[in-house]
């Protein structure tokens, strides 16, 4: 063990790689900021984990570190890498008081090389731990965003969706030159084309006030009192707000799920995950920001966990999967009858005896499939897109005769434990 460790920050050593434990603290100054000097009590640097270290703030170079975590144990990956800012000077407001800026050596790098090289490697690292099931966000600004979106693409990651997060209350851009910058730009993939993925579509539908949620979200910045400070200064530069990181590990993530943050700073990837019950890692290089981070996650008390709280996949997501087939059996849909794409009775298909669906012109398919052809390719949930007429002449979704096959047809629990749905 070496104790008494001071970290980057205040002697420009590079850290060990590390699981923390804290014992004592000291106080010094810079720039008039008040500055933490960590002892610590450390190890050597980490060998290779076998299993994860949940719920732990890891010191260290973030590559290294995620190299010696177990691959594929990962479920979701928020990422708020240095944004290679590339100020030269000092920022002044017209009252001639100068603005905090991100002026860390963290993010100073030589040249744009140095900057892709960097976040390949991380980008790298963080791929050998996600799931295949699992994904990643990442943030940033146009100083970064297009290169990393690029090099995700280049590593074999298949973006979701760019989410473009509006700021209510942006920093003016003082000097009068540009646009102000009022947003930034989240990426969402998955680790490859055609992984599966959890994606909560009701739960950000009903956070929305029951629309389907889009990908600009309007938030305010980190102000006020979530806002960390110390003796008045900003505790950490480009802190985020709880609000963004709830609406990423809701969307897409379950309880119990692990949460990865390789810059984790002060730590708010870590409080909402555990607000919301989901396991945690951070990594963290300088052991200033370990300490700001370690005392506000010990300061959350989440509420004990509650299944029908805090589990979020949608009621149709969890209801027992009903084929098509079951309802021609059942009597609900009858061989022969005519379905209508979207409620339109031009473009009718008459249901076959083994469940298929046959437009007039002799194209034959699922209730999915023969939806994605008349929808010219895009995504069609059967479900929603073909109408039945009912007994009174209204059209209807065939998603009705679903739920009523549902009801009829309740799971029974056998002998051996095992529930079937007759």
């Amino acid at each position: 063990m070496k104790p008494n460790y001071a970290g980057s920050r205040l002697t420009g050593e590079k850290p060990p790689s590390c699981v923390l434990d804290f014992c004592l603290c000291t106080v010094g100054h810079r720039r008039g900021q008040t500055w933490v000097k960590l002892a610590l009590m450390c190890s050597e640097p980490l060998p290779s984990f076998t299993q994860l270290p949940l719920n732990q703030i890891l010191l260290g170079d973030c590559v290294q570190v995620l190299n010696s975590l177990p691959e594929k144990s990962v479920d979701l990956i928020f990422a708020d890498p240095p944004y290679n800012l590339q100020l030269r000077q000092p920022l002044w407001r017209p009252n001639m008081t100068r603005v905090d800026a991100v002026d860390e050596v963290w993010d100073q790098f030589d040249s744009f090389q140095a900057y892709d090289e960097f976040s390949s490697n991380w980008l790298t690292a963080c791929r050998r731990v996600l799931k295949d099931s699992g994904t990643i966000w990442v943030i940033g600004t146009y100083h970064n965003i297009f290169r990393i979106g690029k090099l995700m693409q280049d590593l074999g990651f298949w973006i979701l969706n760019d989410v473009i997060w509006i700021k209510t209350n942006p920093m003016p851009n003082f000097r009068g030159v540009r646009f102000t910058n009022a947003h930034e730009t989240l990426i969402w993939a998955s680790k490859f084309k055609g992984a599966k993925y959890t994606f909560n579509h009701h739960a950000m539908k009903n956070l929305n006030e029951g629309l389907q949620m889009r990908s600009d979200w309007v938030l305010p910045i980190c102000t006020g009192r979530e806002r960390l400070r110390i003796d008045g200064q900003k505790a950490h530069s480009t802190q985020k707000p709880e609000a963004l990181l709830y609406r990423v590990i809701l969307s897409s993530s379950k309880p119990g799920d692990v949460v990865l943050d390789p810059f984790l700073g002060s730590g708010t990837t870590a409080v909402v995950a555990k607000k919301l019950h989901r396991h945690w890692v951070g990594i963290e290089s300088d052991p200033y920001y370990v300490q700001v981070a370690q005392q506000r996650i010990a300061q959350v008390v989440p509420e004990p966990f509650d299944g029908q709280a805090f589990a979020v996949e949608g009621a149709k997501r969890l209801a027992p999967r009903v084929e098509f087939s079951r309802l021609l059996e059942a009597g609900l849909v009858r061989p022969g009858q005519r379905l209508f794409f979207m409620g339109d009775r031009s473009k009718a298909a008459q249901v076959k005896a083994d469940g298929r669906l046959r437009l007039e012109s002799g194209v034959e398919g699922s209730i999915h499939t023969l939806g994605k052809h008349l929808a010219n390719g895009s995504p069609c949930n059967g479900w929603q897109h073909w109408y039945y007429q009912d007994s009174e002449g209204r059209m209807q979704p065939i998603d009705v005769l679903r739920e009523q096959y549902r009801r009829l047809h309740k799971p029974c629990v056998q002998e051996e434990g095992e529930a079937e749905y007759w």
